[in-house]
């Protein structure tokens, strides 16, 4: 099985925007929910595209399962990121000024297609997520982000996501030349709190 194609989109239309906002939602959100999140972040100049996971689950594991165990959705999933990625570019939009929003297990996906595509990108924020697998393997990640500005918040505890996932994807950006901002809520829970948005503005979306 894999995911249909179905990219809900907002802000300004992909033809009048310079730069693009790709937003990926979490297990059991929807495209919709994470698009109204827009309004928070600086970002009316863009155009808002969120893909629609099938059934609202971009694979269905846990992020820390072995990788066979969520195949063929994750692979299905990271494409469907590619795909929505390169609408933007056949619009004419320059990587550098495509940006990247993910919150939970859309933040995990965010992070995995990103460190698999290392490039100069406008930024990213990924709210409570890490690259995934039940062992990191460094092999599947190459490229350059010549200082793209990634933000990481997240809660600790959190019950989906160990903090040293996060520490560790953290030092995986920073050595493909990423620069990374992170901060770590003691027990925040599995939400996006108002700072983690103050920090995507002020890192990201300035």
């Amino acid at each position: 099985m894999s995911h249909t194609l179905d990219i809900k989109t907002g802000g300004k239309s992909l033809n009048e925007a310079e730069k693009v906002l790709i937003m990926i939602h979490g297990r059991g959100g929807s495209a919709q929910d994470i698009v109204s999140l827009s309004q928070h972040l600086n970002v009316k100049d863009y155009a808002l595209l969120a893909p629609q996971a099938t059934n609202g689950t971009w694979y269905p594991f846990s992020f820390m399962a072995p990788v066979e165990q969520n195949e063929p959705w994750l692979s299905s999933a990271v494409e469907t990121v590619e795909k929505t990625v390169q609408t933007a570019l056949d619009a004419g939009i320059k990587s550098e000024n495509i940006y990247f929003f993910g919150f939970s297990q859309g933040a995990c996906l965010t992070l995995e297609f990103l460190a698999r595509n290392a490039q100069k990108f406008g930024g990213a924020a990924a709210i409570i997520g890490g690259v995934i697998g039940e062992k990191i393997d460094r092999e599947n990640y190459k490229g350059d982000f010549a200082q793209t500005p990634i933000f990481l918040g997240t809660s600790n505890p959190d019950f989906h996501v160990p903090v040293e996932r996060v520490y560790a994807t953290a030092n995986i950006l920073k050595e493909m030349n990423a620069d990374v901002t992170e901060k770590v809520y003691a027990n925040f829970g599995h939400s996006i709190n108002q700072e983690e948005i103050e920090w995507a503005n002020a890192l990201i979306f300035k």
